[in-house]
Parts: structure tokens; C-alpha cells; sequence
């Protein structure tokens, strides 16, 4: 076996555009020190426009695809996000249990142009089945709301979130503020010993796109790579913010971010 650090099995979706989805991902791992490797879930036409069709893949195919990767190249974490399905979630759970890497749980619900990426029906999957396999969650306001079923409009409304999510099997959650009102965002790293605050101006931009995947990702390459929860968390959450303010300004909508600014810096 390899002593190399840093392996990432991303089970997510395809964003043709490039900024969300399995690219971002993949850009976002290699960017902070990691390898990527992929099971995709569905294919999907989109841009910065918006989503205009998904072609979910077989469920043997995405578990064939994992497969291949953890009995060959091995990981050191695996992240999850678009699943699209009650039955995708199933199967990605079973996955999940088939390797004793963490595992980062990003609970794609909605595309940034508004799209729905996860039907209601499979929201309860989600919270059944993902959560309590969750090393880190780290779900958005709007997509925590749907989980606990408690509104969000301030940091103590994330903190009740949280806890929740904590008490329904996550080992951690990134309680992420980005849809909470405010100049200043904060997201809430919570842990049963306790909580971390991260905070920053925020970015007046709509060149947001793929943001919630890029986070997920750079905290699971950290966490591949070895480092402790906070550490990981810290440095994921740098890099997405200098990736927002370097964004570079493509396509006529929700544009996506700089994922490749620090392999610049070196």
C-alpha cells in the first residue's frame, strides 16, 4: 500500500460548466495537496445559466465506480453531494459502509440558478441514512431547514440547526451562513466539544457558483491529508474565500470561482 496522504473518492454529480459538481470537486481537491477520484451520479447540462436537464446514472455504474477505486488506488476520505435519488442515497450509504475513510456529507439539494437537485421524498434518506454516516455535514441554511425542520435567520437559529444534526449522528457539522442575512458571514464548525466560529466580509458577487462543492471537497482533502477537523476546516474555508474574491467573472450568470489561485501562488 501507498503511504501517500491525501486520496479523496468524490460520489457526486457532473456540472458540464464547470464550476459545481464532480469538476469543482476535482479542482478543489488537487488545488489544496490531494488526489481526486470519482463515482459519478448523474450527468448534467448545465451552465452558468442554470440547470437544463440530469441524466442520473444506473446505480450499478456509481457503485462500480467506487468500487474500482477503493479495492484499487484506496482513500483517505470520501465526499459526497449530488445524489438525486432515494435510491442513489441507499447506495451511497452501503458504499460508505463499505470503507472505514471519513466521510464528507454535502447535502446538495437545490442548484445555485435555483434548481432542484433533490426531490422531497429523498430528503428523509438523507437525514436517515447520510447523516449519521457524516465525519463532517456540511449543509447551507436552506438545505438545513429541510433537514430539521427549524428556520435559520441568524447565528443562533445556525446553532439550533446544528445541534440537531449533531444529535441526529454527525460527528461534526459545518454550519455554513452564507444565506444568512448580514455583512459579515459566519460559518459554525460544531463538534460535540464544542464550536468554531469562522468569519469574513461578505463578497458582493453573484460569481458564487459551486461554492457549497469547493468547500466540502478542500475540507476533505484535509482531512485525506491527515490534518485534524479544525485545521482542515480552517484552511478550506481560506481558500474558498480568496477563490471567491479571485473569481473570474465567466458566463452570464452565477459564475464559478477561482478554484486554481494557490497552484498560482507557489
Amino acid at each position: 500500500m501507498t503511504s501517500f496522504l491525501g486520496r479523496v473518492l468524490i460520489i457526486a454529480g457532473s456540472d458540464s460548466g464547470g464550476g459545481a459538481g464532480i469538476q469543482a470537486d476535482i479542482k478543489a481537491v488537487t488545488a489544496m495537496g490531494g488526489y481526486a477520484a470519482t463515482a459519478i451520479t448523474a450527468i448534467t447540462v448545465q451552465n452558468t445559466l442554470g440547470v437544463h436537464g440530469v441524466h442520473p446514472l444506473p446505480l450499478d455504474l456509481i457503485e462500480a465506480q467506487a468500487k474500482a477505486v477503493l479495492d484499487d488506488i484506496g482513500a483517505d476520505a470520501i465526499k459526497t453531494g449530488m445524489l438525486g435519488s432515494i435510491e442513489t442515497v441507499e447506495r451511497v450509504a452501503a458504499i460508505l459502509d463499505s470503507s472505514d475513510a471519513p466521510a464528507v456529507i454535502d447535502p446538495v439539494m437545490i442548484a445555485k440558478g435555483g434548481h432542484p437537485l433533490l426531490p422531497d421524498k429523498a430528503i428523509q434518506a438523507v437525514k436517515a441514512l447520510m447523516i449519521p454516516r457524516a465525519s463532517l455535514l456540511t449543509p447551507n441554511a436552506p438545505e438545513a431547514e429541510a433537514l430539521t425542520g427549524l428556520p435559520i435567520a441568524d447565528i443562533d437559529g445556525q446553532r439550533r440547526a446544528g445541534e440537531a444534526m449533531l444529535a441526529l449522528g454527525a460527528k461534526a457539522v459545518l454550519m455554513k451562513g452564507g444565506h444568512v442575512p448580514g455583512e459579515t458571514v459566519t460559518d459554525v464548525l460544531m463538534t460535540p466539544s464544542g464550536e468554531t466560529l469562522l468569519e469574513g466580509p461578505r463578497v458582493d458577487t453573484r460569481h458564487t457558483h459551486g461554492t457549497g462543492c469547493t468547500l466540502a471537497s478542500a475540507c476533505a482533502a484535509g482531512l485525506a491529508r491527515g490534518l485534524p477537523l479544525e485545521v482542515a476546516v480552517a484552511e478550506a474555508w481560506a481558500y474558498v474565500a480568496e477563490a471567491i474574491r479571485g473569481a473570474p467573472g465567466l458566463g452570464g450568470g452565477h459564475g464559478p470561482l477561482d478554484h486554481g489561485w494557490p497552484l498560482r501562488t507557489r
